[in-house]
């Protein structure tokens, strides 16, 4: 059984359903009684017998299943009329029982049923008018009553086509809901992931070099103060690069006013900051830069300086490398960023596994390009990614 929400009915208060359908086939009972007694009594000398009520009962009664059996009631109520009119006298309304269920029967989407049945109907009445010289019809009444009969089925295929029309847009409206909804989460997953990486990428850069320093720091104390200073000032500088950055990230999570200041996106052209920094830890490092370089967007930008940064910062921290070796080359079409040091075979390379290694994958992959990680053949690593413009 169809439910139907009271909220979406014309008039919230009435009947729906089966109580609807019961309430209507009590209705036209009471109606069809109340009318053929007015006749009977104020007409012609008439009078109704038993198998007349039994008739008008079952067109009546069917109409309670005529959302469930509409082509069966339809037969039915047809089939009571039939019989009905040619044995009763006064005749009364009793037709109109059969054009609700033909109604229902469009409405429901069995219009080849209906347009059937409403044809047998008006043959059967042409067929019984001609049975005796008397024009019971009337002249046109004929004609009038293929009309109601055309109009009653039109109007419930029309019906049916409207309610068809009204399901498919709310299933579309469904759909794009649901459409909506997960490319939200889609989106909030990517964003999470994004500023995880940059989480990442900023503390284990930023606090690698601290730790550094502050190593360098302890054992130059006493013997050589001049470095120990040095340390400390790229302590300070590594501590005001991460609070900095940390702000601009975190900026995003609790999306301040865009009015306020938002520290911009580190790109390529903070690479020699970048070096010079990790070149206070004592690590030598060699950039060079290859072909034409131009201006690159801004996310392949900021992913070729996360990937030298966190390919650096892995080199200080699980290399006994004393060099590095940094290079650009600007493509046609893409970038290439390497990283390689001249690390020692004995020393413990990053696993290819770790979690720097694969947000460095992530970053060149989300673009559209690839990134290749490894040991070499005598030593060292190397990190090589090439992104797409």
């Amino acid at each position: 059984m169809r439910l139907v929400d009271r909220r979406e009915r014309p008039i919230p208060w009435l009947p729906a359903g089966r109580t609807a359908d019961a309430a209507l086939a009590a209705g036209f009972f009471a109606v069809l009684t109340a009318m053929t007694l007015m006749s009977v009594h104020t007409g012609p000398p008439a009078r109704m017998h038993f198998y007349s009520w039994a008739l008008l009962a079952v067109a009546c009664g069917a109409l309670y299943f005529r959302r469930s059996r509409p082509v069966a009631v339809a037969a039915v109520t047809l089939a009571a009329c039939a019989v009905y009119y040619p044995v009763t006298e006064p005749d009364g309304p009793a037709v109109l029982t059969f054009v609700v269920a033909l109604y229902t029967a469009a409405a429901e989407g069995h219009l080849t049923a209906a347009v059937v049945l409403a044809g047998l109907s008006v043959a059967g009445t042409v067929a019984a008018d001609r049975r005796d010289d008397v024009n019971h019809l009337a002249d046109a009444a004929g004609f009038l009553l293929v009309g109601w009969f055309v109009a009653v089925v039109a109007i419930g295929g029309v019906v049916r086509n409207r309610r068809a029309y009204l399901r498919e847009a709310e299933e579309r409206a469904r759909v794009a809901e649901r459409g909506r909804e997960a490319e939200a989460r889609r989106r909030a997953i990517e964003e999470r992931l994004r500023i995880a990486r940059e989480l990442h990428d900023v503390l284990g850069h930023n606090i690698s070099l601290i730790n550094v320093q502050a190593t360098a720091a302890l054992h130059g104390l006493r013997r050589e103060p001049e470095r120990a200073e040095d340390a400390l000032t790229a302590i300070k500088q590594a501590s005001k690069d991460v609070l900095r950055e940390m702000r601009a990230t975190l900026g995003v999570l609790r999306q301040v006013d865009e009015a306020a200041p938002v520290a911009p996106a580190p790109g390529l052209a903070r690479l020699e900051e970048l070096t010079r920094g990790i070149a206070a830890a004592g690590l030598e490092i060699r950039t060079e830069v290859e072909g034409e370089p131009r201006p690159l967007p801004a996310e392949a930008d900021l992913a070729a300086y996360r990937i030298v940064q966190e390919a650096l910062t892995n080199v200080t921290r699980h290399s006994r490398a004393a060099c590095a070796a940094v290079l650009i080359r600007y493509g046609a079409e893409h970038v290439l960023v390497s990283v390689e040091d001249d690390g020692a075979p004995g020393s413990a390379p990053p696993s290819a596994d770790g979690s720097g290694i694969r947000g460095m994958r992530e970053r060149a992959e989300a673009l559209g390009g690839d990134l290749e990680a490894g040991p070499g053949p005598d030593g060292g690593f190397t990190v090589r990614a090439r992104l797409p413009f």
